[in-house]
């Protein structure tokens, strides 16, 4: 494993009905193009050794024991071979006869796992061939020599992974073998299938299989039949899916008439992150408990990667992004006007820079007003022009201010400044912390002091990366009476912003995404541009979201983050940068949590949120190695 991954693949092999030395090759040679590319599992369709549309032959003698021989090649050829192989076949146990997935590696068979349930309807005849693993009373049996576990209480243990296994209509019934798989300890879980190919019904399972892999929070691998089983009376299509905790990260090609190997990684570290986090998770365990069998278990060192890492895992997918943004938008808004309604507020007060964070507080705030028949004016948006105001973020702020229809104050903050400076005795030629924060608790203390003027509420605008780094004045801009955007991260503030600027082709909010972010504390350049550029100072927000989501989300080791960073942005940033942010996040985010002990209230959006009455409850004294 590398880095708490496994690699594991889904093979749909061609077969020839009936035809166990041809289809025994077949395997084979898919085994061993597996172990090449460093697969550690690997799972073959339900009863491919034999074809599984052999129908009544499977009566036949000299059927069954060609498949015997058939497994006895494939156990030949993995004697040199790593990968854990799960093959599908026929297997007569006294007068009974049982469909079963046969766990193999390096020539030992682990555990013969028999199907549970047999379907026997519409265009399923299997009661009719096969006796369900109920009807079996043996513990073990003899095969080729071998002394093999068999049963479906049987777990395969590869170092820290565990394998549970089922076959095909073993997930479509109300209550899975795979989920008491799951509670006795099973990560991954492993289906042997022979799904036919109906209408609609690729759709049906896709999301069957990622809904079992969410529930069990485990990772799923689902092979089924393709190409050469018999067309008689269905198609088989060759399914291989692969879904992780709700998500399909591989998929096979459908209709192929070739066969395919199927492979990604599976993070077994999220998904165990996952269960210790979820305390119900082993609330309903079965009380037998399950044996459990042994494979060699080597660290495989494997090379490349064939997932895909998303660099902005907090901003929705594009074909999602309708539905996200007004979800998203309706979250926010739905809180402020709970708590707007439940204050009898008179008025909204929040300040406006001209930038993105105030700018998506104000729609939300415009959004509330709507949605509880409040007039517009009651929101007051309040420019506060300082040393750093620049002519493009001071227009910006004033002309959306305007084109929302809401009320409007400017109070300068440079004379009150000024003068806090000679109480202080501070030279204002010194553009130092103290010159920075006088500006940012004078702005706080307008805000205040507005709102107990008009019967108001302040509203927060700093968003959740700007919380996890501590990039906010202590009782300035820290300090609201809700915080709109306290659960949106800075990447997902600009997706918002766009979003809604397309709505109704904003050139104003399409001005604001392109102004570089600024808490416009320090005097403008010569030109009038802005001179402090928070992503000079701090790093880019996007990588900084992208180690929030990993430490917060799953806590995962910053070795691991590292890693998934540079497969993520490899066409970005160097190694060098990423690691000189990533060490920025960890200095900021464990030093500045005195600043989230104290935040104020304010809506959790997505999965993650730092408020300290919910998800993230930290000593603000913590060291970090």
């Amino acid at each position: 494993m590398k880095h708490g991954y496994i690699r594991v693949a889904a093979a749909i092999p061609e077969v020839k009905v009936a035809h166990c030395e041809w289809n025994a090759v077949q395997i084979t040679d898919l085994m061993q193009q597996a172990e090449q590319q460093q697969v550690e599992v690997l799972a073959f369709p339900e009863l491919s050794v034999t074809a599984y549309t052999c129908a009544d032959l499977f009566f036949q003698n000299e059927l069954l024991e060609q498949a015997m021989t058939a497994l006895q090649q494939i156990l030949l050829s993995s004697c040199d071979l790593n990968v854990i192989v799960l093959v599908g076949m026929p297997l007569r146990i006294g007068q009974q006869l049982f469909n079963t997935a046969v766990v193999l590696q390096r020539g030992q068979m682990l555990a013969i796992v028999p199907k549970t349930h047999l379907p026997n309807h519409n265009e399923f005849y299997e009661k009719r061939w096969f006796a369900p693993a109920s009807a079996s009373s043996v513990k073990t049996v003899e095969i080729l020599g071998q002394t093999v576990p068999f049963g479906t209480d049987l777990l395969v243990d590869y170092g820290p992974v565990t394998l549970g296994v089922e076959i095909c209509e073993d997930l479509w019934v109300p209550a899975p073998p795979s989920v008491q798989a799951a509670l006795q300890g099973a990560g991954l879980l492993v289906n042997l299938s022979a799904t036919n190919e109906l209408a609609g019904k690729n759709a049906y399972l896709r999301q069957l299989i990622a809904q079992q892999s969410a529930r069990t929070n485990a990772a799923y691998l689902y092979a089924s039949a393709g190409f050469g089983e018999s067309s008689t009376d269905v198609v088989y299509t060759g399914n291989a899916l692969i879904a992780e905790n709700g998500q399909l990260v591989a998929e096979s090609e459908r209709f192929s008439f070739s066969a395919q190997l199927v492979i990604t990684e599976v993070d077994y570290d999220k998904l165990m992150a996952e269960r210790m986090r979820n305390t119900n998770f082993f609330n309903d365990r079965h009380p037998v408990a399950y044996r459990r069998v042994n494979a060699i278990f080597g660290s495989v060192e494997f090379q490349g990667f064939h997932r895909t890492v998303d660099p902005h895992p907090f901003v929705p997918a594009q074909d999602k992004m309708d539905e996200a943004c007004e979800e998203i938008f309706s979250i926010q808004a739905a809180g402020l006007a709970r708590r707007w309604a439940h204050t009898k507020a008179q008025s909204l007060v929040l300040g406006i820079s001209g930038g993105l964070d105030s700018t998506l507080a104000l729609l939300v705030c415009v959004r509330a007003a709507d949605r509880l028949g409040y007039d517009r004016k009651r929101i007051i948006g309040i420019t506060m022009p300082g040393f750093g105001t620049t002519d493009r973020t001071y227009t910006n702020a004033v002309a959306l201010i305007r084109s929302l229809g809401v009320g409007f104050r400017e109070i300068s903050i440079r004379e009150a400044a000024l003068q806090h400076f000679s109480d202080i005795g501070h030279d204002a030629s010194v553009h130092d912390v103290t010159y920075e924060n006088t500006q940012a608790r004078e702005r706080t203390q307008i805000l205040m002091n507005v709102a107990n003027q008009t019967g108001g509420l302040v509203v927060g605008t700093g968003d959740l990366s700007e919380l996890a780094l501590g990039w906010a004045t202590y009782n300035g801009d820290h300090m609201s009476m809700y915080g709109v955007n306290s659960g949106v991260p800075k990447t997902l503030v600009r997706y918002l912003v766009d979003w809604a600027s397309q709505q109704e082709a904003s050139a104003i909010l399409q001005d604001i995404l392109s102004t570089p972010v600024s808490p416009e504390l320090l005097p403008a350049g010569h030109d009038g541009t802005i001179s402090q550029k928070t992503e000079d100072i701090v790093g880019p927000y996007e990588l900084h979201d992208f180690f929030l989501y990993y430490t917060i989300r799953f806590g995962f080791s910053p070795a691991k983050i590292l890693f998934l960073a540079l497969q993520a942005f490899q066409e970005v940033y160097d190694e060098a940068i990423i690691r000189k942010w990533q060490d920025t996040f960890r200095r900021r985010f464990y030093s500045q949590q005195f600043k989230r002990s104290c935040m104020p209230d304010g809506p959790k959006v997505g999965s993650i949120n730092l408020s300290p009455r919910g998800d993230w409850r930290m000593p603000s004294d913590a060291s970090i190695g």
